[in-house]
């Protein structure tokens, strides 16, 4: 069962990626458990979390814009990056300072 990621007190970072998948996986699916499992032994990551319908949104918490930063510019990524059109329609990215955070 999935369950929200767990972080640390803020404040810390989130980098929201929303997307509009194309039809076809595309080798889709291999990238994105890959980026998944990259993306959570960098330094500076946090959690990940992510839910989709016709609306993609993958969110990914990290301690800091330079950790964010390293990420966007590791060479795996910087590879799957180039592949964003054979995967989406539309993408945007966001990158956020949480500052409050409270839930059961």
């Amino acid at each position: 069962m999935a369950s929200p990621a767990t972080t640390p007190k803020p404040p810390y970072y989130a980098v929201i990626f929303t997307s509009i998948r194309m039809d076809g996986d595309n080798g889709y699916a291999e990238m994105a458990a890959r980026m998944e499992e990259l993306a959570s032994a960098q330094p500076g990551f946090l959690g990940f979390e992510t839910a989709r319908q016709e609306l993609g949104i993958s969110i990914s918490y990290w301690t800091t814009q330079e950790a964010i930063k390293a990420w966007k510019e590791n060479v795996e990524h910087l590879q799957a990056q180039s592949r964003a059109r054979d995967w989406y329609t539309a993408f945007r990215v966001r990158i956020c300072r949480v500052e409050r955070e409270y839930g059961f």
